[in-house]
């Protein structure tokens, strides 16, 4: 964080100062939640949860370190007291903002906001200091984290929004108001609380809304629901896609044989060819969105195609690919699920088996719930079993309860019998089959919502020793 004192963070927070001889001590370290993270000159910010309350930590960050807590009572030690400790945590984030004078650049969007962060800010700082979001820490307490980690060097900060209901994008864009903002898309994630697409696009729409007149709206030219956000913003529009209309696009899209994506990227300024490093043809989405922000920024084509072909997964269990050994490949995209993400992993699950086949390999898709879709959920999850054997993957595993369930009917009623899709109850049963059955050259997709936990399959296939992981599953 920029340097602050705490009487001037106790100012911009309207908080009072509590055990402190020395109000003119600064904050010159990060801004932390969790006292593990705690170093010399850091503020930690005392949340009360349901089974942690930070307070109790108090007298333990002090010692390792921190110069004060941000607290909503008094601790016996260096504090600022205020009445709600998150609205005190949005208010110095937008403080420390608008000291920054960095260009925020903001993203939203109900697929593959963490993978076109990333690249965002992969391709960013090759250009300047950039700060971005941690994995998916994009919520009214990361984000404030996030904005306040930056310091007087960073001149780009990429931030990535969720949102889980009307109003919670408003919020955001007030704590740290973006010049640029993205809208990736609109999909059916989360479709069990917004209630329909319409709603998530009213949601997703609150982005662009919050953009200034000299700012820009970066909008998916290819979403019909995205594009029409151009009437929300006073911003000027700048689309991407592979739409002929779009001023950031990709032709002559492709896949090579390991799966990954190779197009002739265009903008107003030139084109390039790009190859990227990442696995599965939606990451060219991803990047042309990149693209528009960086060609937003002055960047010329040459050295995004450049940025963008060097970029790499920065966000755990995304499409992370390991070659066993003993040839195996398993294809770690654990961290989340949604029916828009899962048919892209099978897509590159597919594209992946051409390469496979040609070595005796097969392909396994090693799939679980997808959480919150409402009503939809039957129907969802019965398309993807389906559209699996469509892709002509060579078995399906379906782990878990009543979801899992529909995924392999959805196989079965497409054409998939005798052993080609199996429903399994749970993650051991999993990787027992597997351990069983995989052979060189195989490759393994495994795909669940978070709340499945089925990293825990990929992470023991890929242990060394198999006794480890077997425990390390059967402990979880």
């Amino acid at each position: 964080m920029i340097a602050l004192s705490l009487a001037e963070i106790a100012e911009i927070v309207g908080g009072q100062t509590h055990d402190i001889p020395d109000p003119s001590v600064q904050v010159t370290g990060p801004v932390v939640r969790d006292s593990r993270e705690v170093e010399p000159g850091s503020l930690f910010v005392a949340f009360a949860g349901e089974r942690v309350d930070g307070h109790d930590f108090a007298a333990d960050v002090v010692a390792a370190g921190a110069v004060a807590v941000l607290a909503s009572r008094p601790v016996g030690v260096p504090a600022v007291v205020v009445d709600d400790v998150q609205t005190a945590l949005g208010a110095l984030a937008r403080a420390v903002v608008e000291r920054l004078g960095a260009t925020l650049v903001a993203l939203t969007g109900s697929a593959g906001k963490t993978s076109t962060k990333d690249l965002i800010a992969q391709v960013l700082r090759t250009k300047a200091p950039t700060v971005f979001t941690p994995g998916s820490f994009n919520n009214e307490i990361g984000l404030p984290l996030t904005a306040l980690s930056a310091t007087e060097e960073t001149r780009y900060l990429v931030l990535e929004m969720g949102a889980r209901g009307l109003g919670h994008i408003r919020y955001l864009t007030d704590l740290t108001p973006p010049r640029i903002g993205v809208v990736l898309n609109v999909g059916t994630a989360h479709i069990g609380e917004f209630g329909g697409r319409e709603q998530i696009a009213e949601a997703k729409g609150e982005l662009v809304e919050g953009l200034p007149e000299d700012g820009a709206a970066v909008l998916n030219a290819d979403d019909p629901l995205v594009r029409a956000m151009a009437s929300r913003t006073k911003a000027r529009v700048i689309l991407f896609g592979e739409s002929d209309d779009a001023d950031v696009r990709a032709e002559n899209v492709r896949l090579t044989e390991a799966g990954q994506p190779s197009f002739s990227l265009h903008t107003p300024s030139g084109c390039s060819d790009v190859t990227m490093r990442l696995y599965g043809e939606h990451h060219v989405s991803n990047a042309l969105a990149a693209a528009a922000v960086a060609h937003e920024l002055g960047m010329s084509a040459e050295e995004i195609a450049l940025a963008l072909s060097e970029a790499g997964s920065l966000s755990r269990w995304r499409m992370e690919v390991t070659e066993r050994p003993d040839g195996v490949t398993v294809v770690n995209d654990a961290y989340n699920a949604n029916p828009e993400s899962m048919r892209a992993a099978l897509r590159a699950l597919a594209a992946m088996g051409e390469a496979a086949r040609a070595k005796g390999g097969r392909t396994w898709a090693v799939l679980g719930q997808m959480a919150e879709l409402g009503d939809e959920a039957l129907a969802e999850h019965d398309a993807v079993g389906r559209l699996a054997v469509r892709l002509n993957v060579g078995k399906l595993v379906a782990v878990g309860g009543r979801e899992a369930a529909w995924l392999q009917m959805g196989a079965y009623n497409e054409g998939s019998w005798g052993e080609e899709s199996v429903h399994v109850s749970d993650a051991q049963a999993a990787v027992d089959l597997l351990r069983s059955e995989l052979r060189p050259g195989d490759v393994v997709l495994v795909k669940a919502s978070r709340s499945v936990g089925l990293e825990r399959v990929a992470m023991a296939l890929l242990e060394q020793d198999t006794a480890a992981a077997e425990g390390e599953v059967a402990a979880r």
